[in-house]
C-alpha cells in the first residue's frame, strides 16, 4: 500500500501496489454546518477493489453516505459501480459517483459528460449527491499532469461548468492542499460554488486550500474497516448530521 492517496483511487494497482483514493457560505448549495455541529457523520469511499460489498450491513454499521467510483478519464467504468450504486440507495446510504480526473488525456467538458453519462448524473431522491471530481497527483506520470497552473486551472473550469450544464449541480472536487497548491497555484476561484472534500489522513482536516471557508467532507484515512466489506476502506466524515447531508443531496 501506498502512503498517498493519489494512487489508490486510480484504475489500476501499479507494481507499488496502488489502492484506490468549500464549500460557500450559501447554504442552499453547499449546506453550510453550523458551529455547533461536529464532523460525526461517517462515511466512506469505495472502488472495484473494495470486491463485492454487503451494503445493509454497512449502513447498519453507522456508515451514512459514501462515495462510489464510476469513470475514470473517457475510457474507463468502474465494473462494480452500477451493483454499488443501487445497493447503496436500496440500503439508505446517501450515496454520489466520483469521477478519477486524467487532465492530460482529454478535455475537462470530454470527461465532464463521460462521468454524467455513465452514472455520475443527478436527481433530487434525498439520496444521490452530486458527484466528486477527484484531482491528485498522477498515478501513471508528473503530478500535474504536465500542465501549468493556469493550464489546469481552465482544464477544471471546463469539467466543472459542463457538470453543472449537464446536471444543474456544482460538482465537489476532491483534493489534498498541497496537490491544489502545487497544481493550480492555490486557486481560490471553485471555492464559492463547490464543496470540499479534504484528504488528510491525520487527526484533524489541517489547511485547506485558499479561499475555502471550511470543508464539506473529509476523508481521515485509508486503512479504516467497516462490517460488510473485507480489507480496508476509505473512511470519510462529512461537516454535519444526517439532515444536513440530505440537504445538500437535494439541493434545498
Amino acid at each position: 500500500m501506498t502512503n498517498s492517496p493519489v494512487a489508490r483511487r486510480s484504475l489500476p494497482r501499479l507494481a507499488a501496489g496502488l489502492l484506490t483514493l468549500a464549500a460557500t457560505i450559501t447554504a442552499t448549495l453547499l449546506v453550510s454546518p453550523s458551529p455547533a455541529q461536529a464532523a460525526t457523520t461517517a462515511g466512506i469511499d469505495v472502488s472495484r477493489y473494495q470486491g463485492s460489498i454487503n451494503w445493509t450491513s454497512v449502513r447498519n454499521a453507522g456508515v451514512e453516505f459514501a462515495f462510489i467510483k464510476v469513470t475514470e478519464g473517457i475510457g474507463y467504468k468502474d465494473s462494480n459501480f452500477n451493483t454499488n450504486y443501487v445497493a447503496a440507495y436500496n440500503a439508505g446510504v446517501i450515496r454520489g459517483a466520483y469521477h478519477f480526473a486524467l487532465p492530460d488525456r482529454s478535455t475537462g467538458a470530454a470527461q465532464a459528460n463521460y462521468l454524467a453519462s455513465n452514472g455520475g448524473a443527478w436527481s433530487a431522491d434525498s439520496r444521490t449527491l452530486p458527484a466528486a471530481l477527484d484531482l491528485e497527483a498522477n498515478p501513471y506520470g508528473a503530478s500535474c499532469y504536465g500542465l501549468s497552473q493556469a493550464s489546469m486551472r481552465t482544464w477544471i473550469s471546463d469539467f466543472l461548468n459542463t457538470y453543472r450544464s449537464r446536471t444543474t449541480r456544482y460538482a465537489v472536487i476532491y483534493t489534498t492542499t498541497s496537490w491544489w497548491t502545487s497544481c493550480t497555484g492555490n486557486w481560490s476561484g471553485p471555492w464559492a460554488n463547490h464543496p470540499l472534500w479534504i484528504a488528510r489522513w491525520a487527526s484533524a482536516p489541517g489547511t485547506l486550500p485558499a479561499g475555502a471557508p471550511y470543508h464539506s467532507f473529509w476523508q481521515y484515512t485509508s486503512s479504516g474497516s467497516v462490517a460488510g466489506i473485507s480489507g480496508a476502506v476509505d473512511r470519510n466524515y462529512f461537516n454535519g448530521d444526517r439532515s444536513r447531508l440530505i440537504a445538500l443531496a437535494n439541493n434545498t
